[in-house]
């Protein structure tokens, strides 16, 4: 169900408090998530504000708010809250859900985690380097902490080739799994 930015979409709430097992009712917007967060500066909404367009069913504006995608999940939001609402992972569960429907408002963010996720399907985990090599490919963003490559490269962390792995075909099973589930 396509919905415009002002329209109550109830399914969106359940499905929200389904994912992130939480109850959005118990939030009475006291603004201590947004108080704590050290990204919301950066936010279009703030946290509470986020956690409100969820509880009146905004489904759209929910999912292409540019603080679902910059949220660190730090959890200092979930720390915070005198009711115990698990804001970070409804944060994240919003993410998900905005990248199943290909609603990604932080583009660089969006394809930072594709690369991602196509490394660990590939790989099994991640391979630092082809990793940042297809993060280049998709965004164009060559010289990009360029300046980090030879500290990462001599302590270690940024290896030449990918890791072997035991049960790659079971890691490739997660991801098959998950596109046959999409459809």
């Amino acid at each position: 169900m396509s919905s415009s930015p002002k329209t109550f979409d109830s399914e969106f709430i359940a499905e929200v408090q389904r994912e992130s097992e939480q109850n959005l009712a118990l939030c009475y917007q006291c603004g201590n998530c947004t108080a704590g967060c050290p990204v919301s500066f950066a936010y279009d909404y703030p946290v509470n504000q986020i956690m409100r367009l969820v509880q009146a069913g905004r489904k759209q504006e929910a999912l292409s708010s540019h603080a679902i995608w910059l949220c660190a999940s730090c959890e200092t939001c979930t720390t915070r809250c005198p009711n115990d609402i698990d804001v970070a992972r409804i944060m994240d569960v919003l993410r998900h859900m905005a990248r199943r429907e290909d609603i990604v408002s932080e583009k660089a963010v969006g394809a930072f985690w594709k690369a991602f996720l196509e490394s660990v399907e590939k790989h099994g985990r991640v391979f630092e380097l082809g990793l940042m090599a297809n993060y280049v490919s998709k965004t164009g963003r060559m010289f990009t902490d360029v300046d980090l490559a030879p500290m990462a490269l001599r302590k270690g962390k940024l290896g030449l080739r990918a890791h072997d792995i035991k049960k790659l075909a079971e890691i490739r099973g997660i991801f098959d799994r998950y596109r046959e589930q999409k459809q």
